[in-house]
């Protein structure tokens, strides 16, 4: 009992740092097409 207990804790860690990853690196590519964004209005104006 004690093994399941550990192994899904563990379980559940692995997910919640993947989760913050994912969030993560999808800011950073939000933030990225922002800035292209600007940089192309900025260029057209």
């Amino acid at each position: 009992m004690r093994k399941i207990v550990t192994m899904a804790a563990l379980a559940g860690a692995v997910l919640v740092s993947a989760c913050n990853t994912v969030a993560g690196a999808g800011k950073d590519v939000s933030s990225a097409g922002q800035a292209v964004t600007k940089t192309a209005n900025d260029v057209k104006n």
